[in-house]
């Protein structure tokens, strides 16, 4: 059998912080546990689930709170490094933010003209701070496990040991095994944070060129009214 292509990561990675311990940076599997709490709060059994993910093998572990920055970190951690072909989403979903359903209509279905995930029920789902090739690399290069609602260690640990094997192996629903690196070299870039708070954006094309017309309106006021004011103190 041939030997399987392994690739070197980009510069500086991982490049986003978080929430997240790094493991094997040729393995082809990371793993994402939904954190329905706040970090504080968060529960030994999250914690020992990311624990776990890395023990048994994953390139990176980490919790994953919000659908719009934490999925952004997420996508350039991982096109970041080639040699991941696997995300395994698992862990109680989170009612208000459904992470889980998110990331995987993102895999899916990618982003619509607005930037917005398709199809999701997430409630602001927008990836603002990233570029769509980002994405579109993300969506290529990794397969996504659907683990959502799955908080047992013993299947983690099958789920990433069956990403190791040689050969395909079946895990539930899916057919496993290291494909190698893909093919491409990794991309390295950070968020931008040009948006930090994505459920105040626009929603659609009409909404983004009404605001853009009110802001071009209080810039003419602000420059009117100083105007006025050196007039009155020349």
């Amino acid at each position: 059998m041939a030997e399987l292509s392994k690739a070197q990561t980009a510069p500086a990675y991982p490049p986003e912080e978080g929430c997240y311990l790094r493991g094997n940076d040729y393995s082809p599997v990371a793993v994402v546990v939904i954190l329905r709490w706040t970090r504080e709060h968060t529960p030994p059994d999250i914690e020992r689930l990311v624990r776990v993910a890395v023990e048994s093998g994953a390139a990176l572990a980490g919790t994953l709170q919000t659908e719009n920055i934490g999925i952004e970190k997420i996508i350039c951690n991982i096109v970041a490094n080639p040699n991941i072909r696997y995300l395994v989403v698992c862990g109680p979903e989170s009612p208000g933010h459904l992470v889980g359903n998110a990331m995987l209509q993102l895999s899916k279905n990618g982003l619509d003209e607005n930037r917005r995930i398709i199809a999701t029920d997430a409630p602001t789902p927008f990836l603002f701070n990233i570029p769509t090739d980002f994405v579109e690399r993300f969506r290529k290069q990794i397969t996504i496990i659907d683990l959502v609602n799955e908080g047992s260690t013993e299947v983690l640990r099958q789920a990433v040991w069956s990403c190791y094997q040689e050969k395909p192996t079946t895990f539930g629903k899916y057919k496993l095994y290291d494909p190698g690196a893909y093919p491409a070299e990794p991309l390295s870039g950070k968020i931008t944070w040009k948006v930090t708070q994505p459920s105040l954006e626009p929603r659609t094309e009409e909404e983004r060129v009404q605001r853009e017309k009110a802001q071009i309106l209080m810039e003419r006021i602000r420059k009117t009214a100083e105007e006025k004011k050196l007039h009155k103190n020349p």
